[in-house]
């Protein structure tokens, strides 16, 4: 083969390398900057903005998972027990008063929930102490009015603290543990579940079709990202509660 083609094929492929180097070094950046960000989950699998995604069941061993039965006093003192909820779709969290890192986001957004769907009949929160020795129902009150917590289908609950960590731990999976290094004294996940009409607890589903279980309390939606790069979940957990209460 004359020389001159060799040179020619030589440069053709240096071309080629060097255009698949900077495509390959422009997808790494994006793929970064996406991580980074929070898009990446997101987008990819969640899309926090879909309001076609269905809201499905949650599958516990080819079961639908329900709400196990529970009865604990509220801030005003009355009972309440699961049976209490049912016809109201609603939001479960636990959370603790004194609580100085993560429990007033939640309850933030917890009552942006309340201010979403006003005087709905249909629609409640059930919040849990995981510190019932000091969160008495008074002292659930005062939190109560200090947050501006108006609807009188939020319950603030408390009672027998080995049964609210089993409600929380074995009933819902989420964690909540009394730990004296962690800050005020009670580690807890933060999440929010969401409940049914009929006790059944419900989530968006990924684009896999898999549930993902728990909505993010501890970002607010002016927030958008928190610091790892979580996105908010507040926004998709209105759209979803809407859907319930259409059903």
């Amino acid at each position: 083969m004359p020389t001159g083609a060799n040179n020619k094929r030589k440069h053709t492929y240096v071309w080629v390398s060097a255009i698949i180097l900077i495509f390959g070094i422009f997808a790494v950046y994006e793929i970064t900057k996406r991580v980074k960000t929070g898009t990446i989950v997101e987008n990819d699998r969640i899309s926090a903005s879909s309001k076609d995604v269905q809201v499905g069941f949650v599958v516990n061993q080819g079961e639908k998972r329900k709400v196990p039965n529970f009865s604990f006093y509220n801030q005003d003192s009355v009972l309440v027990t699961n049976k209490d909820y049912l016809g109201k779709v609603y939001v479960v969290d636990f959370f603790f008063t004194t609580c100085p890192t993560i429990c007033p986001v939640m309850t933030k957004n917890l009552v942006e929930l309340q201010n979403t769907f006003p005087n709905n009949d249909d629609f409640g929160v059930a919040s849990f102490t995981i510190n019932p020795r000091y969160d008495t129902p008074s002292v659930l009150t005062e939190y109560a009015n200090k947050y501006g917590i108006t609807d009188e289908d939020w319950n603030l609950l408390t009672g027998n603290q080995d049964e609210i960590y089993q409600l929380a731990q074995e009933g819902f999976y989420i964690f909540a543990n009394e730990d004296e290094e962690a800050p005020g004294g009670f580690e807890h996940s933060g999440m929010f579940a969401l409940v049914d009409k009929n006790g059944y607890i419900r989530s968006r589903k990924d684009e896999f079709g898999n549930p993902i279980i728990y909505y993010r309390g501890t970002i607010t939606e002016e927030q958008g990202v928190n610091a790892e790069g979580e996105t908010q979940q507040i926004t998709i957990l209105k759209e979803d509660i809407k859907k319930l209460l259409e059903e």
